[in-house]
């Protein structure tokens, strides 16, 4: 047994309809932390699998003590679900990361030590793989340069969300209230000493990406209008344009009206559609991005809970008087 006086790590792992893989991968995780001098807690999150997920994770947590297990009611989706864990995070260092092989548990020492050299942020960030489609590289490039262009708040090119915290900067990320979450904008916006890992991603032990190109969008917006305000700025810099055009307009029309040379001005029918059906586009997107905002402030105000859990196991203790 371990000598109580080890540092304490929570491990947080999300997992959604990773059937015959968990346990592969829960293998995987023993073999990098058992020889390691701390005491650690595996938190599985299943969000709400559909296929024998459950039953797997429930098998683990009778052979493995360590092994807890929060059911959520549904898929709330993996932001979510890493929320979940973060919530009842309690140890010295926790340490998120997926439960799909992609994220090498072998990494864990090493970030382990850079936590005891000083560094309360341990990030990771993905080397390019020629295995990744064409699509995927230049969508995430885009994505990242665009989001630092437009944000506040740094964000690292490639990062994950396999990453240790320490205990102030857990507690940091729960003073965070808002719905909309991502999480590698929000740690990087708490600050904390913070010290990049790189890894090189290896392949899935079985199955495919739950990441589909609806749910890349979904968290590339949340990532959008939850850390910037410049689509707001955009629309009046757009407003601006048309105004100072509408002014110059004005202006060449009246040069006609002063130089008496009004015959030349002919009607222009296909200038003025052309310029109401741009005019109106633009009016229209201003819209849509504030009508975006507002549905965000709509769903901030209501206070839902992030997640909703359904059971879990081993039953969390009563809180201490």
């Amino acid at each position: 047994m371990r000598a109580e006086t080890n540092p304490t790590v929570d491990l947080i792992i999300p997992v959604y309809n990773e059937q015959g893989v968990v346990s592969t991968f829960h293998a995987q995780l023993c073999q990098a932390v058992d020889a390691l001098p701390y005491a650690f807690t595996i938190l599985y999150v299943d969000d709400g699998s559909s296929d024998g997920t459950p039953a797997e994770l429930a098998a683990l947590a009778q052979a493995d003590g360590r092994v807890r297990v929060v059911t959520l009611s549904r898929n709330f989706g993996h932001q979510a679900a890493l929320s979940a864990g973060l919530d009842r995070a309690d140890s010295d260092f926790t340490i998120t990361l997926d439960g799909d092989g992609q994220h090498p548990p072998t990494l864990i020492p090493q970030m382990l030590s850079l936590a005891q050299a000083g560094y309360e942020v341990v990030l990771t960030q993905r080397l390019e793989s020629d295995e990744l489609s064409w699509f995927k590289r230049a969508t995430s490039a885009l994505f990242y340069r665009l989001l630092n262009r437009v944000g506040s708040t740094n964000i690292l090119p490639g990062g994950a969300d396999f990453r240790l915290l320490s205990r102030a900067a857990v507690q940091a990320l729960r003073s965070l209230p808002e719905y909309h979450r991502f999480l590698r904008g929000m740690v990087a916006w708490i600050g904390f000493r913070t010290v990049i890992l790189p890894f090189a991603q290896p392949a899935r032990l079985a199955g495919h990406s739950k990441y589909s190109l609806r749910k890349m969008t979904r968290l590339a917006m949340d990532a959008v209008f939850s850390f910037s305000l410049v689509p707001l700025y955009m629309g009046i810099s757009l407003g601006v344009l048309f105004l100072l055009g509408a002014l110059a307009e004005a202006v060449y029309v009246l040069s006609f009206w002063i130089t008496g040379n009004t015959a030349n001005l002919a009607p222009g029918w296909s200038s003025l559609m052309f310029m109401l059906l741009v005019v109106g586009g633009t009016l229209m997107i201003t819209l849509g991005v504030v009508g975006i905002y507002i549905g965000y402030i709509f769903q901030e105000v209501k206070h839902r809970p992030v997640y909703v859990v359904r059971a879990e196991a081993p039953a969390p203790a009563p809180p201490s008087r």
